[in-house]
């Protein structure tokens, strides 16, 4: 279950943002129905504060495409935003285009991100408490082995498909919160 609230964020995104929608690690099925309300989103009409940070709010745009299955749409606004966090969503979109090497290139131009400290906790904590999916290299979060893993699931390792759905949903939305928060100064 997850504590992740659009509504916080905003009347746009709470729109944009279903948290009962299925998380896919791959292309997934993009949700038409939300099609002219994502192409209606901009800086803009979608942030109700005073943006400090256009390329953060940029990424939150893009994040709203990738919730909804839009890889291309957001593959155009992430590829624009040339910061480690533009590089970040754009390595998540290669990953679930199943592209893994091309999501490893951008997760080199990431570095160390500020949201993987909380996510390895997370991914322990939603593997029972221990590392049992080696993600973390010296206690770190391991983006590399992340996108080994999705890869993995999407040749056909049910055993690990749940869990690799978990994690992208908590990634997402630690990214997502982190963006939303740089944008607007808070």
């Amino acid at each position: 279950m997850t504590t992740f609230n659009p509504a916080s964020y905003g009347t746009v995104f709470e729109t944009l943002i279903d948290v009962n929608r299925p998380v896919a690690i791959d292309e997934g099925s993009p949700d038409e129905a939300l099609r002219a309300a994502l192409e209606n989103a901009s800086i803009d009409s979608a942030f109700q504060l005073p943006v400090l940070s256009e390329d953060d709010a940029a990424s939150c745009l893009s994040a709203a495409w990738l919730w909804n299955d839009f890889l291309d749409e957001s593959h155009t606004i992430s590829q624009d935003i040339h910061t480690p966090t533009g590089s970040y969503w754009h390595a998540i979109m290669h990953r679930r285009e199943c592209d893994y090497s091309n999501s490893k290139y951008w997760f080199r131009k990431v570095g160390q991100h500020e949201v993987f400290e909380v996510l390895a906790g997370r991914a322990v904590e939603l593997a029972g408490g221990h590392d049992q999916y080696q993600l973390l290299e010296d206690g770190n979060w391991d983006p590399f082995a992340f996108v080994d893993l999705c890869q993995q699931a999407g040749r056909g390792d049910s055993s690990v498909l749940n869990y690799c759905q978990a994690v992208t949903r908590v990634e997402w939305e630690l990214l997502f919160d982190y963006c939303y928060n740089r944008a607007v100064g808070s």
